[in-house]
């Protein structure tokens, strides 16, 4: 197994993956893909529940005990809103951990980078441990560091479009110069694309759509734990570079023409 664990300020979690909980068709299905998945810290969308209600037809079927809430202002559409958004959850009894979303463009849901670096400054300043999800750029991911996020959550590709990693080159030049997690949120449409993104050494991703959406969510769950898990063994075994020429894996020279 993966020899390290995930760190987000100074809280260890064993599993890489986390989870959203959009979209599935059931609360039941949500519930055993989470448990299949083997995620640690669960998304859910302040806009969806009642998060003053433990009955919430949602949140009873997540195990707080077992799993990390974290809330999300999906749907805010400047910094005002999704500052309202993290005191209202915290003022409900959540722990002071958000997943800051400012995405005013409806048709991409790209997220607003000053408006989120606006919210994130406040948060920060009241104690919440903000995890920021971002456009993939190095520049905000440091500014972001520097004022106190406890993680950088840079996008794959936009919202819920199973694209891959279309940011390839940045998210390289951000896990190299980050010094807090990367996690790579959005876009990610397949296991392959979460094992990838693990392999170019992001700490972990976060995965919802291509999970609540597919034919058998719970097996789908399954096959993301598996493929990050996988991802992070290979990772420590020690990952072979990229050669610009071909390099036999066996001798050329051999009986057949000696």
């Amino acid at each position: 197994m993966f020899k390290n664990e995930l760190i987000i300020d100074n809280r260890k979690f064993k599993s890489r993956l986390m989870i959203g909980t959009g979209k599935f068709q059931s609360n039941e299905i949500m519930k055993q893909a989470i448990e299949a998945s083997g995620a640690e810290i669960v998304t859910v969308a302040l806009r969806r529940v009642d998060i003053e209600n433990p009955e919430d037809d949602l949140l009873k079927h997540i195990d707080t005990n077992k799993f990390l809430l974290l809330p999300n202002t999906s749907g805010a559409r400047d910094a005002v809103e999704a500052v309202r958004l993290a005191r209202l959850a915290r003022a409900a009894g959540c722990e002071p951990w958000v997943k800051l979303e400012v995405t005013p463009d409806p048709y991409y849901l790209l997220p607003d980078p000053i408006e989120t670096f606006k919210a994130a400054e406040i948060l920060v300043k009241e104690g919440f441990k903000v995890l920021p999800y971002i456009n993939a750029d190095p520049i905000l991911c440091k500014r972001l560091e520097e004022i106190g996020t406890v993680t950088v959550m840079p996008l794959g590709a936009p919202i819920g479009t199973n694209k891959g990693l279309k940011t390839v080159e940045n998210l390289k030049i951000i896990i190299e110069q980050s010094n807090i997690p990367v996690v790579v949120d959005a876009g990610i449409g397949a296991p392959s694309h979460a094992a990838y993104a693990i392999e170019l050494g992001a700490d972990a991703v976060l995965v919802n759509t291509a999970i609540a959406t597919a034919g058998d969510p719970v097996k789908m769950a399954a096959s993301f734990k598996l493929a990050v898990e996988a991802a992070c063994v290979a990772r420590d075994a020690g990952m072979p570079t990229e050669k610009q020429y071909a390099d036999a894996s066996s001798p050329l020279t051999g009986f057949l023409r000696d």
